[in-house]
């Protein structure tokens, strides 16, 4: 391809699956040494991309549990296997490393149809496995975590809206907290469905009740209408007295956590993890 304007050769960037196998910039001792299951079959919908892996934290007792974190990808849909992609195998392994339970899956949540409803199913099916299986797992099951990136921003909103007492906090990376002004989404999307897939829509019942967040803005986003979404959803968490943690990467790209190499990212990471551990009742070790 060349450039229409110059006639010249486009230059070629890393390609997608180049950048999503990049592990997080961010590294704790212990990674390597994550007891993993893989490929678990959590749901019976018929699609055989739908699997997880459970990445447990090394040297656990018989019958001891930990807390789960589930990661969430963005829409990729299900035959990109996100959850063997680098930046999630890195993810998990760090919450074990951190003594958790990392949890990634793929889901159906797809682009450039979203599939919102079918996404939201895969998660739902990811927590009943993670809580129905707890004992297998080494999972507590009532100490639960719902970290979402980019796209997967919206499967957040069920948690949100029902409020359960399992889930502890809530992790947005780069995430779209309002998609009734998305580009991406409106042209697919019905308006009640736009609403129930919103997280800032689900912030009208107010605080009570409401699981602490963790909100990761990338400065230098280039998803169009994705930092707006982030601004009105915090200015409503605050109007709303919600607990809320922000951090802004001023340089930060999208996909910053793998894909910008700077102590501003190793931080918030490092943040992220202390307020997963925090929430969900562990102490990290000094």
């Amino acid at each position: 391809m060349s450039d229409q304007r110059t006639g010249q050769p486009k230059p070629q960037g890393p390609s997608l699956r180049d950048l999503v196998m990049k592990p997080v910039v961010y590294s704790v001792p212990g990674m390597d040494e994550a007891a993993v299951r893989s490929n678990l079959k959590y749901t019976d919908a018929d699609d055989p991309n739908l699997l997880m892996d459970v990445y447990a934290p090394h040297g656990l007792a018989p019958g001891e549990r930990r807390p789960a974190v589930l990661f969430i990808h963005g829409g990729a849909g299900s035959q990109s296997r996100a959850k063997d992609w680098g930046i999630f195998n890195s993810w998990g392994r760090l919450a074990a490393a951190s003594g958790m339970a990392g949890v990634t899956f793929t889901h159906r949540l797809g682009y450039p149809k979203p599939l919102l409803k079918e996404a939201e199913s895969d998660v739902e099916a990811a927590v009943d496995y993670v809580r129905a299986n707890a004992d297998a797992l080494g999972v507590d099951g009532e100490r639960i975590c719902l970290a979402a990136y980019s796209g997967g921003g919206p499967l957040l909103s069920a948690a949100m809206r029902e409020r359960p007492s399992h889930v502890r906090c809530l992790v947005a990376f780069y995430a779209f907290l309002d998609v009734r002004q998305s580009p991406m989404h409106t042209p697919y999307e019905p308006a009640g469905t736009l609403e129930r897939f919103s997280p800032l829509a689900q912030l009208s019942a107010g605080a009570d009740g409401l699981a602490p967040l963790f909100v990761a803005r990338a400065g230098l986003d280039q998803i169009p209408t994705l930092n707006d979404s982030i601004d009105r959803f915090v200015r409503e968490a605050v109007e709303k007295n919600a607990a809320l943690a922000l951090y802004n990467h001023p340089a930060g790209v999208h996909g910053f956590d793998n894909q910008t190499p700077c102590e501003r990212s190793r931080e918030i990471v490092r943040a992220s993890l202390d307020f997963m551990q925090a929430h969900l009742g562990l102490r990290r070790d000094k």
